[in-house]
C-alpha cells in the first residue's frame, strides 16, 4: 500500500470527514469505469448524481484517496478557433429537461479500434439520455453532422424551440449547420471555450459507451465495433 494512501485511511479513522459520501461515491465512480475516469469526468459524473461540488475539491479528494486515471488519451479537439458564429450558452449546465425534445446536447468523440481511427457524432436528449440519432465516420466532417441532424429530423414533424447545445467546435460555427437549425425554429446553443463540464451530457455518454462497450470488448475491425456499436445503442435503456 502507498505511503499516501495508508496516511488518508489513517487520517479518516482519526477525523470526521464532511465528504464522506462524495468520496463513497467518486470511489465507487471510479472503478465502475475501471480506473478510466479522471477528476473532470468524475465530476460531471457526481453533477449527474446530484452532487454539488467543484473539479478542484474532486481532484483534491482523489489525490488524498490515491485514484488517478490510468488511461491518458489525447481527446479529439473540434476547437479550431473563430471560423464562424459563436453563441450564448443558454443551458448553462442546466441538464434537467421537462419533456423529450426540449433540450439535446451534441459532440464528436474519436474512437480507436486497432490503427484505424473513427468518429462518432450522437444527439443525446437531456430529458431521459436517449440517443436520438447518431452518425460514424472515418474522419470528422461536415457530412457526418448533416447525416445525423437528417436522421434526428426525419423522426419529429415539429421542433420549435428545441434547445441543442454543443461545444465551439467549428462544425457547429458552420453556416450550414446553424442555417439546418434556424429552418427548423431550433435553438442553438455552446458552450465555454475549453468547459468540457459545460457538455457534460455528451461527455457522460462517450464515456459510458467506452467503457462498457469499446474498452470492454476487443475488437478486431472497426466494422465489428460499428455493428457492436448499433446493439448497443438499441439495448441503451432510457
Amino acid at each position: 500500500m502507498a505511503r499516501s494512501v495508508f496516511y488518508y485511511h489513517l487520517k479518516r479513522l482519526n477525523s470526521k470527514d464532511k465528504y464522506e459520501n462524495e468520496r463513497k461515491t467518486i470511489g465507487s465512480i471510479f472503478h465502475e469505469h475501471k480506473g478510466r475516469y479522471g477528476y473532470r469526468r468524475v465530476t460531471a459524473e457526481l453533477h449527474n448524481r446530484g452532487y454539488k461540488i467543484n473539479h478542484k475539491t474532486v481532484q483534491r479528494l482523489m489525490n488524498e484517496m490515491g485514484l488517478k486515471c490510468k488511461i491518458r488519451k489525447v481527446r479529439y479537439r473540434s476547437y479550431k478557433g473563430e471560423i464562424g458564429k459563436i453563441v450564448p450558452n443558454i443551458i448553462e449546465r442546466n441538464f434537467i429537461a421537462a419533456a423529450p425534445n426540449r433540450k439535446w446536447a451534441t459532440d464528436v468523440t474519436q474512437i480507436n479500434v486497432g490503427a484505424a481511427k473513427l468518429y462518432m457524432s450522437p444527439i443525446v436528449d437531456m430529458f431521459n439520455g436517449e440517443i436520438v440519432s447518431y452518425s460514424i465516420s472515418s474522419s470528422p466532417n461536415m457530412d457526418q453532422v448533416y447525416d445525423m441532424l437528417d436522421k434526428a429530423f426525419a423522426k419529429f414533424d415539429c421542433l420549435d424551440g428545441l434547445i441543442l447545445h454543443s461545444d465551439q467546435g467549428w462544425q457547429y460555427q458552420h453556416y450550414g449547420y446553424r442555417k439546418r437549425l434556424e429552418e427548423r425554429h431550433i435553438v442553438q446553443s455552446m458552450s465555454r471555450k475549453g468547459n468540457c463540464l459545460d457538455n457534460a451530457i455528451a461527455e457522460n455518454f462517450f464515456g459510458i459507451m467506452k467503457s462498457e462497450l469499446l474498452y470492454a470488448e476487443k475488437f478486431e475491425t472497426p466494422e465489428a465495433f460499428i455493428m457492436a456499436l448499433e446493439e448497443y445503442i438499441e439495448l441503451k435503456p432510457v
